[in-house]
């Protein structure tokens, strides 16, 4: 997730589902709207994680504003970037036009509480994929590992610590360590590797252009096998 759609910490949660969808679209549907600046940064630990590998089917959860899905494409990867907002992967897909790259861009709005993309991936980014409301996140991201190709990476990056200019300045707030996001995935381990679980930390640029470091968590698993 890039800079202008950090999604915020939220637990698990379960309650009037359709109630619960509908706000959460709404919601996103209104962030991106009202949202003035769209970055064109990639995150740094995807760029990290991607720019060895050889280039080849990718996913982006949550693909906001798309800095993500549009660098992974001007690498070479093709990417399906898909968001629960509607203008979100309309911006994607008319900036990816503009940048020449639409051919390695597709773009489709999903619920991801209800509904996942069709498709084998050697790559899913999972890049802050926060919110505020009631999400069902561990299975969503259970959905993304099964989505892998053999050998194929699920990357997911978390919010470690609480910087400067966030929302949310409880100082008891708890951010779950890689370990804990692996434990609730429950992935087979004959069939899925844990990489790389750590917390490193970065200096980050926040939206007023202040700047910070902060904890990123981050988990990267591949699949072993089928």
């Amino acid at each position: 997730m890039d800079s202008t759609r950090s999604r915020r910490l939220t637990a698990d949660a379960t309650g009037d589902q359709g109630t619960a969808d509908e706000d959460a679209q709404l919601f996103w549907e209104r962030h991106y709207r009202t949202q003035r600046a769209w970055s064109a940064r990639v995150n740094p630990l995807l760029a990290e994680t991607a720019a060895p590998l050889h280039p080849g089917a990718a996913l982006d959860v949550g693909c906001g504003a798309g800095g993500d899905a549009i660098w992974l494409a001007q690498q070479g990867w093709h990417v399906t970037g898909v968001d629960i907002s509607t203008t979100a992967v309309e911006r994607v897909r008319e900036r990816a036009r503009d940048l020449g790259i639409a051919d390695r861009v597709v773009t489709a709005q999903h619920d991801l509480a209800n509904s996942f993309p069709a498709g084998q991936f050697d790559l899913v980014s999972a890049q802050y994929f926060h919110t505020p409301l009631p999400l069902l996140r561990s299975r969503v991201l259970r959905t993304a590992a099964q989505a892998l190709r053999t050998g194929g990476l699920l990357l997911i990056v978390d919010h470690g610590s609480t910087a400067p200019w966030s929302w949310n300045q409880d100082p008891d707030i708890h951010y779950p360590t890689p370990t804990e996001t692996a434990a609730e995935l429950d992935l087979d381990p004959a069939r899925w590797s844990v990489l790389r679980a750590d917390m490193p930390s970065r200096r980050a640029i926040g939206p007023a252009g202040e700047t910070a470091t902060v904890i990123d968590n981050v988990l990267l698993v591949q699949r072993t096998a089928e």
